[in-house]
């Protein structure tokens, strides 16, 4: 069973982890393997693939996890960046070789996981996040969530939204200011 951790105690577990400490690094890998999971699943749509991703998550996070600073950002907002981040690299390095299927046969392709936005709709986090998202122009919103949640590029966005890619990368910059701006308040 995953532990539950306060934010508090992930920073702390997630500090003593860049200390070389093997016990806090279980703790963070118990409280945040499935959340992160399921973003690489969101993203990766293949298990298999999303379950090695993970792996290099966790040895980033061991390496780097001295680098966290709690008061830049939250241990799971911390986490899940990296996660984000990997899958979005594993899915560059792997896109010539995908494989594509018809669209006729999605139902049979649906994975019976949650989805990764479903876990973390649960964590007061998001339920803070939700409500500062809600304040964003709905096109901002709209680019942000893609972007972060489905890992979809800012130059594929951009194309979407028939913008040059530079107005694209201003209005999520803009977007997420403003969600740190209400987030810190």
């Amino acid at each position: 069973m995953a532990a539950t951790l306060t934010r508090d105690e992930l920073a702390v577990a997630l500090g003593r982890t860049g200390l070389g400490d093997r016990a806090a690094f279980r703790i963070v890998y118990e409280a945040t393997s499935a959340k992160l999971l399921g973003v690489c699943l969101r993203i990766l749509a293949d298990r298999q693939l999303a379950e090695d991703v993970l792996q290099d998550i966790y040895l980033t996070v061991w390496r780097k996890a001295e680098t966290f600073d709690p008061a830049r950002a939250s241990p799971i907002t911390w986490l899940v960046t990296i996660a984000r981040n990997r899958s979005i690299d594993r899915l560059r390095s792997a896109a010539p070789m995908r494989k594509t299927t018809p669209v006729e046969d999605a139902h049979d392709l649906a994975d019976a996981a949650p989805l990764a936005s479903d876990i973390l709709e649960h964590s007061d986090e998001v339920k803070r996040l939700n409500v500062c998202l809600s304040e964003l122009d709905d096109k901002v919103r709209g680019v942000i969530r893609t972007a972060f949640m489905d890992g979809v590029t800012y130059d594929t966005l951009a194309q979407r939204e028939n913008v040059p890619l530079g107005t694209m990368k201003s209005w999520i910059r803009r977007g997420l200011l403003r969600l740190r701006t209400c987030l810190d308040q």
